[in-house]
């Protein structure tokens, strides 16, 4: 069921077109006074507004100009019984969906009324799509160990559910914007693409924006309406990627949105309602940062209704000859060429190394084996030195250290050693890693306020 919106002088056009939609499964919303109709557009966003073209106080051509300039994506079809070549060709050049002129059979009607609701989902879908053109992961988690069994029973548990806040956390690698996606397309919201948002990669002044957008001339810059992320969700699953970034401000407005789905555009004052699942990412330790004042508690426990941990590749080790042949599977498929695998005592090197870039690390060494290995099989001395040659001596690490997560002591001395190695270069030293340059900054930031970065 649609909400259209009928704007005519006539009561009897009224009536009769808002039965004619009744009997089509829509909803009409009527008014007698197009200068009311802007507000309703803005209120209960139609999709579509059907306006005659002769009305006093305001003609059908000055509405079109106005909803055109506040909501441009929301279809309008002109009727008038005073149809001419120059109006109609005015009308589409402004942007007009169709002119039908009367008198009309209600079958005509609700034609161009269809094709209208379907050219709106499709602009809709386009842009949604556009808004996570970053964000294609492979809709598989790759493992048979314990942990990933439950995980799996999690994620088919949170898709069955048509609105439950997931809090995905792990480290960066794990693959958590991968398992957000399995949960999208395992839900019956799948019918729409999933939208994506960044945290960590705004600053506050432009996250706002993002999230709820702007009405035209709410700030410098803002020269039209624009859409935020909510808006382009809505009916779908809206990814908020390291949430933990979100400044304490707009923490509060986002809290407001999850607990009353409900949100005002930038510069505006009219509440926008929204059908949305929020699914949420982190590497951080919410817990802490609730305690230390740098997330808010009440949003915390809002997003943590389903909390989903990765593990580290480290912690199940078991899985990685599965993502071996994965990784290899794939390449094999993109490039036309035969499929690769690893010599035993090559997976052997893969299984006991700790991983500090996790999943993507490994499929990052995959695709690198692919490229510079000669024969089928790719060997041990081929990806040793990728691995070996980070110079860390574990034993004596776990011998001496008091205190400290040897782990984490691990994988600061790996960054610090690769970054020395490339003499302070972020993008090589996040290629040699297998990381992310943005995750390789904010693994760094992270160890510059634990006070664990040695800068020197």
């Amino acid at each position: 069921m649609a909400t259209i919106l009928i704007v005519d002088d006539k009561d009897m056009m009224r009536d009769s077109l808002s039965l004619a939609l009744a009997r089509g499964g829509h909803k009409a919303v009527t008014t007698g006074d197009p200068t009311e109709a802007p507000t309703l557009v803005r209120q209960h966003r139609p999709a579509c507004v059907i306006t005659d073209l002769k009305m006093p106080k305001m003609d059908g051509i000055e509405l079109l100009q106005k909803i055109r300039a506040e909501q441009p994506d929301t279809p309008v079809v002109l009727m008038t019984a005073f149809a001419t070549i120059s109006t109609a060709v005015q009308a589409m050049r402004l942007g007009a969906f169709d002119y039908v002129q009367k008198p009309f059979e209600s079958d005509e009607i609700m034609v161009v009324v269809e094709r209208a609701i379907e050219h709106g989902k499709l602009v809709a879908d386009n842009q949604a799509f556009r808004a996570n053109a970053e964000a294609a992961p492979p809709k598989v988690l790759i493992g048979e160990s314990k942990v990933m069994q439950e995980i799996k029973a999690r994620i088919a548990q949170v898709a069955a559910s048509p609105a439950a806040t997931a809090l995905i956390s792990g480290e960066s690698g794990t693959g958590k914007e991968n398992v957000a996606q399995i949960i999208h397309s395992q839900s019956a919201r799948n019918a729409r693409p999933m939208v994506c948002l960044n945290c960590a990669a705004l600053p506050a002044s432009l996250l706002e924006s993002e999230l709820f957008g702007h009405e035209k001339g709410a700030f410098t810059g803002a020269d039209k309406l624009r859409k935020g992320r909510f808006e382009l969700a809505d009916g779908s699953t809206l990814l908020l990627d390291e949430i933990s970034e979100i400044d304490l401000g707009i923490q509060s407005k986002l809290l407001r949105v999850l607990q009353e789905r409900a949100f005002e555009r930038v510069g505006g004052s009219v509440t926008q309602q929204v059908d949305v699942r929020v699914i949420a990412t982190t590497n951080r330790n919410l817990v802490d940062w609730v305690k230390h004042g740098k997330f808010r508690e009440d949003l915390f426990y809002r997003l943590n209704v389903v909390p989903i941990p990765l593990p580290p590749l480290r912690e199940r080790t078991e899985d990685v000859p599965a993502l071996c042949e994965h990784f290899l599977s794939r390449i094999a498929a993109r490039d036309g060429r035969p499929k690769r695998h690893f010599e035993p005592r090559a997976m052997e090197t893969l299984q006991k190394y700790h991983w500090p870039g996790n999943v993507r690390e490994l499929e990052n060494i995959c695709e690198r084996s692919v490229v510079l290995e000669s024969g089928e099989a790719i060997r041990a001395s081929t990806i040793s030195p990728w691995i070996a040659t980070i110079g860390i001596n574990e034993d004596a690490i776990a011998n001496t250290l008091q205190g400290v997560g040897v782990l984490e002591e691990l994988e600061r001395r790996t960054i610090m050693k690769v970054l020395e190695k490339h003499n302070g270069h972020r993008m090589r030293t996040a290629k040699e890693l297998g990381i992310g340059l943005r995750t390789l900054g904010m693994k760094l930031k992270k160890l510059k306020e634990e006070g664990a970065l040695n800068e020197a």
